[in-house]
């Protein structure tokens, strides 16, 4: 899994993973316009059903300046994750600088009706160097 996933944190029986491409024909560096895209695999290794109610991203761009994302659920959707199940969901992050980084948790609740938040983990956007 980590071949595939670089990234990964644990809160509470709750693994996030987390892959990152980046998109050089979504780029255009000349513009200065950067894209990647990632992907999320969210594992509830728990024994009871957990719901990804709201995000909370912070993307931090290759000269500090961060800008914070909140939101109700991802991609249009607020997952319902079974025990034993994952969920997966692949979005896109433009920067204006070649590199930065993002981070984040997820709030959730439980069966119980209890919430909490679980852990995004700290990832890099990287530009792959272009030759000239």
């Amino acid at each position: 899994m980590n071949a595939l996933f670089p990234f990964h944190a644990t809160t509470r029986d709750i693994n996030v993973h987390v892959a990152v491409t980046f998109l050089p024909e979504q780029s255009e560096p000349d513009r200065g316009r950067w894209f990647w895209a990632y992907h999320i695999r969210i594992e509830n290794d728990g024994d009871q059903p957990v719901q990804l109610l709201t995000r909370h991203w912070i993307i931090t761009d290759g000269r500090g300046t961060q800008h914070r994302v909140d939101g109700d659920g991802v991609v249009g959707e607020q997952p319902v994750v079974q025990p034993g199940k994952s969920y997966d969901y692949v979005s896109g992050c433009p920067l204006n600088t070649p590199n930065g980084s993002m981070k984040g948790h997820y709030h959730m609740i439980g069966a119980s009706g209890e919430t909490f938040d679980i852990a995004i983990p700290h990832f890099a956007l990287i530009a792959p160097a272009v030759a000239e």
